[in-house]
C-alpha cells in the first residue's frame, strides 16, 4: 500500500467533480485538492502566464507529498501539456484521460469538444483527438459563460439562462451531427442533463472528471500504488467562506470538506 495522497488541482471548483468521481471508485485513497480560486478564472490569460501558473500549481500539489498529480484544469492541460508530462511526479491532465477514453470508442461520427476559450484557442484537444481518431472529424466550441453560470447556481437543466447558453454554444455542433461530446472542462459534468436535453440521447457525453478518475485508478493499480485511509482535505487560495459555500455543490454533499486558505501565489514573473 502507498498511503501518500493523490494530488489534484484546478483553477477553481470544477476539479472537485474529479475528486467526487475518484472517491466513488477509490474510497481508500487519500486525496488533497488545491483550488486556485484566488486567481480564477484562467480562461482568458496569456499562454506564457498560464505556463508559469502550471509550474506553481504542480509544485503546490507536490508539496503534499503527492504520489501522482491530476491537473483537473482543462486550460492548463491544453496550454502546458509538456510541462505536466515532464514534471518529476507522475502527472496527468484532462487532455490525457479524455482522449484515451474517446480513442477506445468504435465510432465514425464527428466529435465535439466544449471547453474554455483558452483551451479552444490552444487547439490541443483537437490535435490530440485527430491523432488518436484520424477517421473522425473534430469540432471545438468555446463556452465562456458556462462556468460563471454554474458557480452562480444556474446548473439546473430547467434554468432559462443555462438553456439559452446551451442552445447558443451547441447549435453549431448539433448541425455537424456529432456523435460524441467531450466535456473539456471539469465544471461541465454538472450541466450534463441540460446538454443531453439539447443534443438528444444519441450523443455520447464524455465527462472529463469521470475519465480522469478511471485513468488514475488504472495507473495506481498497474503500478502497485493503491492507498489506504480515504482522507480528504482541501486548500484554497481564495476566500474560505466562498469555498465553503460552493464546494458541497461540486462534491454532491451537504457539508463543506476540511479546508484551509492560503494566499494566492504571484502571477507575474518575478
Amino acid at each position: 500500500m502507498d498511503s501518500r495522497p493523490v494530488g489534484i488541482f484546478d483553477s477553481g471548483f470544477g476539479g472537485l467533480t474529479a475528486v467526487r468521481a475518484l472517491r466513488a471508485i477509490c474510497p481508500a485513497e487519500n486525496i488533497v485538492f488545491f483550488a486556485d480560486n484566488g486567481r480564477a478564472p484562467y480562461g482568458g490569460r496569456p499562454v506564457a502566464q498560464l505556463r508559469r501558473m502550471a509550474v506553481q500549481n504542480l509544485d503546490m500539489a507536490a508539496s503534499f507529498d503527492a504520489k501522482v498529480i491530476f491537473a483537473a484544469c482543462g486550460t492548463l492541460s491544453s496550454n502546458a501539456a509538456d510541462i505536466l508530462r515532464e514534471y518529476p511526479v507522475p502527472t496527468f491532465g484532462v487532455l490525457d484521460a479524455a482522449v484515451a477514453s474517446i480513442a477506445a470508442q468504435r465510432a465514425a461520427s464527428p466529435i465535439g469538444v466544449i471547453a474554455t476559450q483558452a483551451t479552444v484557442n490552444s487547439g490541443a484537444f483537437e490535435r490530440a483527438l485527430r491523432r488518436a481518431c484520424p477517421e473522425r472529424e473534430v469540432y471545438a466550441q468555446a463556452c465562456p459563460s458556462f462556468v460563471p453560470l454554474i458557480e452562480s447556481g444556474c446548473a439546473d437543466a430547467e434554468n432559462a439562462a443555462l438553456r439559452e447558453a446551451v442552445a447558443e454554444y451547441l447549435q453549431p455542433l448539433r448541425e455537424k451531427e456529432i456523435g460524441t461530446l467531450l466535456l473539456g472542462c471539469t465544471h461541465y459534468g454538472l450541466i450534463a442533463p441540460a446538454l443531453r436535453d439539447y443534443l438528444g440521447e444519441n450523443v455520447m457525453l464524455v465527462d472529463a472528471s469521470e475519465c480522469a478518475a478511471g485513468f488514475i485508478k488504472n495507473y495506481l493499480e498497474q503500478n502497485d500504488m493503491c492507498g489506504a485511509g480515504g482522507s480528504f482535505r482541501c486548500v484554497t487560495s481564495g476566500a474560505r467562506k466562498h469555498f465553503d459555500a460552493l464546494s458541497p455543490l461540486f462534491l454532491g454533499q451537504k457539508e463543506p470538506p476540511e479546508t484551509v486558505a492560503v494566499p494566492p501565489m504571484p502571477t507575474e514573473e518575478e
